[in-house]
């Protein structure tokens, strides 16, 4: 591997960075911008690091479901960087928490899927969200309303739709993770699901999906015809 200073200036990530901008590096050298030097004692540049790094995890998505201990391992990274890093892909899932309203729009399960399971799929506890959606199935908010025991005994059902009467929300998706990582729906989960479709029909909200999110996977109730009338979704 090769020190920093024996990669071509023109190569190196901060001067790439300012010729084709963030889009135009690799996963290992966005990493390396982060950490800005890599092991001085194993003669390694950041990228290098950035790269062993990404193979021992399978690629960028293992990457940030790394915990801390696991980071620390990587001969080279240590505890600033992987704080470094945690930091970074924390940002990213925020960010993708605070997507602007409207630019959101649900067709499927797995247009939420892709968005929460990256927030919701590692948690240590159990929580309960709520997609709020207008008549257009465009997002309008995501609430938590719930973080503990996501039982059908102790959620309170009128705590679900709270939001989204005072936004006047046509329809709602509720989404709750399994920190076990095994998204098979439970006979709580089932009986909140069904809790929740008669509470919606009484005040006029679609409840148009139940996901339960795993460490890696997902479960849609409603296609799985768990609770729901049918399968599909609202046109």
């Amino acid at each position: 591997m090769r020190s920093i200073r024996e990669i071509p200036e023109a190569e190196r990530p901060r001067e790439r960075l300012a010729q084709r901008g963030p889009g135009g590096l690799t996963a290992a050298e966005l990493i390396g911008l982060i950490w800005g030097s890599g092991s001085g004692s194993r003669g390694v540049s950041a990228v290098d690091l950035a790269e062993e790094a990404l193979a021992r995890h399978d690629g960028l998505t293992g990457l940030a479901r790394a915990s801390d201990l696991e980071l620390e391992a990587i001969p080279g990274v240590g505890a600033a960087k992987a704080a470094q890093l945690a930091a970074a892909f924390e940002l990213g899932r925020r960010l993708l928490a605070d997507w602007p309203a409207g630019r959101w729009t649900i067709r499927s399960p797995i247009d939420v899927a892709d968005r929460l399971i990256l927030q919701m799929g590692r948690l240590e506890r159990e929580e309960l969200r709520i997609v709020l959606l207008n008549t257009k199935n465009v997002v309008l908010r995501v609430a938590t309303v719930y973080q503990g025991n996501v039982s059908s005994s102790l959620v309170r059902v009128g705590e679900l739709f709270r939001d989204a009467v005072r936004l006047s929300a046509s329809g709602v998706i509720l989404v709750h993770n399994h920190p076990s990582g095994d998204p098979t729906p439970s006979p709580d989960d089932i009986h909140l699901t069904a809790e929740a479709l008669a509470a919606g029909r009484l005040l006029d909200i679609d409840v148009l999906d139940h996901l339960v999110i795993g460490h890696d996977a997902y479960v849609s109730l409603r296609d799985r015809g768990v609770a729901f009338d049918r399968p599909g979704s609202r046109g």
